[in-house]
């Protein structure tokens, strides 16, 4: 039975599926579509990379399962922020929530929808060529537009209601699994591909610049499974999120990690290092060179395809963190409006797609994807300290198998990554940390003109207009 609406605005409507859907889908996008290749170049070793890939996913799963003890702790909407806010102090939840506004979500948006383009656009070139501009201006000028038209279309889609969004949310992520387990399934069977390809390249050398490089890897893999916590963004909209978010996010995170070893066990079958490295198309090159030239053109439009759901799945998360935020006085009081009919933020859901197309106007596919893999593994850490304190509170719900074990081997883990890419990468990793110092002057004009001021769900405030 439907929950009634609860004084926040939002009503618990979504079960298991809905969102273990999310979860899933919010992890699968351009990460695992575009990044095994670079890893291969800079790593050299398909095997190293292979086990990256399965070490990613161990720390994505122990983050997971905190979340998931957080999640049904705190069933709040708003992930980070409210976990922060209530667990150490309101700034750190303004920080995660200012991270998350730029990096979180808005960024992957672009992202997701570059991605969408340049699959679809390899596979149709027609449409770079519309005869108005030079080719050279259509080339730049075009993929941006049809880029920016997605994130507007699903923004507006998702600004009508939360069931409508969940059913297409549904369908796509259902449609993005099915691709990927017939990809993989034909592939490794009827493929014409070879399993010797794993026993060349080259191992690492050893010494710091090798860790380091093992780091940046790690934190692009990182990126790649990010999503793992999604569910955590939607905990006042989940029924029975005590039960419900923990499966998902623990569930969800399983299904992912496999998905991602048997797709790279797909590339690896398909491609011999030398071909594979640097690629960053690399599973329309693995499908054309497993079946012929001319499916690399129908799988790169189902790849396309298959990234809408990861776009629709960031615009129904970043802006619940908006709403959060706003209801405290920490964010533009609009973006805590709910449509009365509706029942969703769409104010915050407009705002989020207005940034995400600048972004996409902007910015490039790789500037985007470097500079979000470093600002996203910053506040899960703090987050997932959170259990220790919780534990320490007698919190029932703060259970977290494997603990104390799990909680620190995901933050010393999840540390070691940071440190070792920003050696290897300083200069975007830098720009992630100048965002975060941004943050700070902000949320003390916020919390100067907010009457409230407090913790995060402390204040007041109505949510509805």
């Amino acid at each position: 039975m439907e929950s009634p609406l609860p004084e926040n605005g939002l009503s618990r409507k979504l079960g298991l599926f809905s969102v273990s859907s999310i979860v899933i889908a919010n992890m699968i996008g351009a990460g695992i579509f575009t990044t095994s290749g670079l890893l291969l170049k800079d790593l050299g070793d398909p095997r190293t990379m292979l086990a990256l890939w399965a070490v990613g996913g161990a720390i994505a799963l122990c983050g997971a399962l905190c979340y998931g003890a957080l999640g049904a702790a705190i069933p709040r909407a708003g992930g980070e922020y409210v976990f922060l806010s209530r667990l150490f102090h309101p700034v750190l939840g303004f920080l995660s929530g200012w991270i998350s506004f730029f990096a979180g979500f808005s960024a992957p948006i672009a992202a997701s929808a570059i991605g969408f383009t340049a699959y679809l656009t390899q596979a149709f070139p027609g449409l770079l060529r519309w005869g108005l501009l030079g080719p050279e201006a259509e080339a730049a000028i075009l993929p941006r537009i049809y880029a920016i038209g997605v994130i507007l279309v699903f923004t507006a889609i998702h600004m009508r209601g939360l069931e409508l969004g969940a059913r297409i949310q549904n369908v796509l992520t259902v449609l993005k699994v099915l691709l990927i387990a017939g990809l993989v399934v034909a592939g490794l069977t009827v493929g014409r591909g070879d399993w010797t390809h794993l026993a060349q390249g080259a191992p690492l050398r050893s010494g710091l610049g090798s860790w380091m490089t093992m780091g940046l890897a790690l934190m692009w893999i990182g990126f790649a499974y990010s999503g793992w916590n999604a569910a955590a963004y939607i905990g006042s909209e989940v029924r029975d999120p005590r039960r419900t978010m923990p499966r998902a996010l623990v569930g969800g995170t399983l299904a992912v990690i496999l998905m991602y070893l048997a797709l790279n066990l797909f590339y690896l079958y398909a491609l011999p290092p030398g071909d594979m490295s640097g690629e960053i198309a690399v599973a329309g090159l693995a499908a054309g060179r497993l079946f012929g030239a001319e499916f690399e053109a129908v799988l790169s439009v189902m790849v396309a395809f298959a990234l809408f759901s990861s776009l629709s799945a960031y615009i129904i998360l970043g802006p619940r963190v908006y709403y959060a935020m706003a209801r405290d006085g920490c964010f533009f009081r609009f973006a805590a409006a709910v449509h009365p009919r509706r029942g969703v933020p769409d104010r915050a859901i407009l705002l989020q797609g207005l940034v995400a197309a600048a972004m996409a106007l902007l910015g490039t596919f790789d500037q985007i994807l470097t500079y979000m893999g470093f600002c996203l593994g910053i506040f899960p850490i703090l987050a997932v300290a959170g259990v220790f304190k919780l534990r320490r509170q007698g919190v029932a719900e703060a259970r977290v198998p494997g603990h104390p074990v799990v909680p620190a081997a995901y933050i010393l883990a999840a540390l070691a990554t940071l440190v070792l890419a920003f050696g290897e990468r300083p200069l975007e990793s830098g720009i992630g940390l100048l965002t975060l110092a941004a943050g700070v002057p902000v949320y003390l004009w916020f919390h100067r003109r907010s009457s409230g001021g407090g913790a995060a769900g402390a204040s007041p405030g109505a949510a509805s207009r």
